[in-house]
C-alpha cells in the first residue's frame, strides 16, 4: 500500500538513488526538502543543475572543477614535478584536508578490475603518462588498499618505472579493503610519510 502520493513517492525514489542513501534516509531527505521554504528548494535544484552543467575534468589532473584548469593545478607554490596518483576525486580531497602534501594530483577515475571489465584505457592512464613527459621527479601511488588498487598501482609502476622516475606507494596504515575517503587524516598522513619505493 502506498502511503504517499505519486509525486512525493517520485522524490523518495529518485533521492534513494543516491549512493549511500537507503529508503529511510531518502524519505527523510524528501520531508526535509519538502519542508523548506520554496526559495531554497529552487536554490539547491539550481545548484544541482548549475554544477551538472558547469564541472568538467580538470585539462591536467582531471579533477573536478568548473575551471579548465583546478585551483590545485592552477596555485604556483604547488610542487608540479610530485605527482600523487588518485583513484578519484573524493580521494584527492581527504589529502588535501591532511594540509601536508604540496605537489599535485592525477585522478584515474577507477581502478583496474578486469571482473568488472575495466582496464587500463576504461581510465585515465593514458594521459598520466602524457605528464610524465614533462619534468617529473616522483609519482606517489595512493591508489585504494583494495585488489583493483593494487593490481593498478603495480600497472602504473611497470609503465613509470622505465622512464627514470621515481615510484612509491603510500604506506600501510590504509586498512586493506579500506576507500581513502573514509580514512582520518592523520592515518592519511602516516600512510604518505612512510611510502616506500616500488
Amino acid at each position: 500500500m502506498e502511503y504517499y502520493s505519486e509525486k512525493i513517492n517520485r522524490l523518495i525514489e529518485e533521492l534513494g538513488r543516491l549512493p549511500g542513501v537507503g529508503r529511510k534516509s531518502a524519505q527523510r531527505l524528501a520531508f526535509h526538502i519538502l519542508s523548506l521554504p520554496k526559495q531554497r528548494v529552487e536554490s539547491l535544484a539550481f545548484a544541482i543543475e548549475d554544477a551538472k552543467k558547469s564541472v568538467a575534468y580538470c585539462k591536467e589532473c582531471f579533477n573536478l572543477t568548473d575551471r579548465d584548469i583546478c585551483p590545485i593545478c592552477a596555485n604556483p607554490s604547488r610542487n608540479k614535478r610530485i605527482i600523487m596518483v588518485v583513484e578519484n576525486p573524493r580521494d584527492l580531497a581527504a589529502y588535501e584536508k591532511t594540509g601536508k602534501f604540496n605537489g599535485v594530483y592525477h585522478v584515474l577515475h577507477g581502478a583496474i578490475s578486469p571482473m568488472q571489465g575495466i582496464g587500463p584505457g576504461d581510465i585515465k592512464l593514458k594521459e598520466l603518462m602524457l605528464r610524465l613527459q614533462k619534468d617529473v621527479d616522483e609519482v606517489i601511488i595512493a591508489t585504494n588498499s583494495s585488489l583493483e588498487g593494487e593490481a593498478t598501482a603495480m600497472y602504473i609502476s611497470k609503465l613509470v618505472k622505465p622512464a627514470g622516475i621515481k615510484v612509491s606507494r603510500i604506506a600501510s596504515g590504509i586498512p586493506v579493503g579500506g576507500d581513502l575517503e573514509n580514512i582520518d587524516e592523520v592515518t592519511l598522513l602516516k600512510a604518505l610519510d612512510g611510502r616506500v619505493e616500488i
